[in-house]
């Protein structure tokens, strides 16, 4: 097995989690940004209404902690399955997206 924390070896393992079930062919780049944008609300919806002190404490109640961790999870999961059927390596594109910034964004 592939270690887990490598991005190239989860995107392997959501690949292989996905061919197991014959999900592939649902993995259409559109049907993944939906269940991207999903998840991404989904995670909104945790910290809809609290202040802004709450949700700089957000990570404090386990219970709380618990199902953020889980959103923010499942919307990595999408976002490395969106890269993976696109060609996209995420880490390339967040380091290149990251210098065109630094040009946009003088110091």
């Amino acid at each position: 097995m592939t270690d887990p924390l490598d991005v190239a070896g989860l995107q392997r393992r959501l690949a292989d989690f996905a061919a197991a079930r014959n999900w592939q062919q649902y993995h259409t780049p559109k049907n993944l940004v939906a269940a991207l944008s999903v998840e991404a609300s989904e995670l909104v919806e945790i910290f809809q209404w609290l202040t802004p002190e709450e949700s700089a404490g957000v990570m404090a109640d386990p219970d709380t902690a618990h199902r953020v961790t889980d959103e923010v999870a499942d919307v990595l999961a999408y976002l490395l399955q969106l890269c993976e059927v696109l060609g996209i390596d995420p880490l390339a594109a967040l380091n290149a997206k990251i210098d065109r910034n630094e040009g946009r964004f003088p110091i």
